[in-house]
């Protein structure tokens, strides 16, 4: 009688267990289904239903055709903060700390890889507005991080032409103390590279290999370097001239005409995300999670806190706005000395 009895209870108990766990998934499919019916995604932007004052203006670019999980694990470091302090413990950017957690992923800027790569997915980077697309060498099977031009789609398959048209490996391949032949080298080996350069989204190769008039982003200021130029959300440049040797001449988005080596990289393209700039956080717990700590008004402030503080009312003393080390916050010059590389400045009021 004991054995039955232990028997019954032990079936009832998972039976209780079996409708638990039932009852469980079935609220988390409604949750799911919740959620769903709270968001519209139309490809372009995110929004909510207006259950709290903060969903209501929130808009955030689509993430439809991103891959949903985490990233390679190996591309990726831990990022460790220190709320906007510098090594002795002082305050250098003001107005940071806290956020969620964040790891960086590790993005290829040289693209010295030569041979053909495939894009597996398109993924999300918590630090930098743009997408980033995950390439897999066909050859090598090497995994890496690029920043994802408009339009790139997993499949596509994207190529470097950096390493092949190093000036050094020409050299060594003609010889020290002929100059005929390296130029000779040079020329051929050029019109090679010019008879197999593909022009498409994606492909990295020298400026002096671009046809002018292209769009261009992730652009080197250096020759052979990393990419410095054009590299946020829906960034990129037009290169107006380029020559076989010397510096070439891009437009930048800010309209600001400046002169580039030849040799430097750049990617065929614009950058990935342009509805970035359309994007609203909705509401200050949003800023928090990113990072930024709440920012306080100078006309709120005393007289020595902040220069434009004290007074009776919003006033600032009819002075010019200021920063709070007394400093000119608009229109005061920031740049000690032109840049000879500049040849048109950016439009000013």
């Amino acid at each position: 009688m004991l054995a039955i009895g232990a028997r019954l209870q032990y079936a009832a108990a998972a039976a209780r267990t079996v409708l638990r766990l039932a009852g469980t998934s079935a609220a988390a499919g409604a949750q799911q289904m919740h959620t769903n019916r709270n968001t519209k995604d139309d490809g372009q932007f995110k929004t909510w239903k207006p259950l709290a004052p903060t969903l209501r203006q929130r808009r955030m670019a689509s993430r439809k055709d991103l891959h949903k999980g985490g990233p390679i694990r190996e591309l990726t470091v831990a990022k460790r903060r220190k709320g906007g302090r510098n090594n002795t413990g002082q305050i250098t950017c003001r107005h940071r700390g806290g956020g969620a957690k964040r790891r960086i992923r590790l993005v290829d800027f040289r693209r010295t890889e030569a041979g053909p790569q495939q894009v597996v997915r398109l993924e999300y980077d918590p630090g930098r507005s743009a997408r980033i697309a995950l390439l897999k060498h066909m050859e090598t099977g090497k995994l890496s991080y690029i920043l994802a031009p408009a339009k790139l789609q997993p499949g596509a398959v994207v190529q470097s032409y950096m390493r092949a048209a190093k000036r050094g490996e020409l050299a060594a391949a003609a010889g020290e103390g002929a100059p005929e032949a390296e130029a000779e080298a040079e020329a051929e080996l050029d019109a090679d590279l010019a008879a197999k350069v593909v022009i498409e989204v994606g492909n990295c190769m020298p400026l002096r290999m671009i046809p002018i008039g292209a769009k261009i982003h992730s652009i080197g200021l250096h020759p052979f370097g990393r990419a410095q130029l054009a590299r946020s959300a829906g960034a990129s440049a037009q290169l107006l001239y380029t020559a076989p040797t010397g510096l070439a001449q891009i437009k930048l988005m800010s309209g600001e005409v400046r002169r580039i080596p030849v040799e430097a990289c750049a990617t065929i393209g614009q950058v990935s995300n342009p509805q970035h700039k359309h994007e609203k956080l909705g509401g200050a717990g949003a800023r928090r999670r990113r990072g930024w700590r709440p920012t306080v008004r100078g006309n709120a402030m005393n007289t020595h806190d902040h220069p434009h503080g004290g007074g009776r009312g919003k006033s600032k003393g009819n002075k010019h706005p200021r920063s709070p080390w007394g400093k000119l916050s608009k229109g005061g010059k920031t740049r000690l000395k032109l840049n000879p590389l500049v040849v048109r400045g950016r439009p000013r009021r």
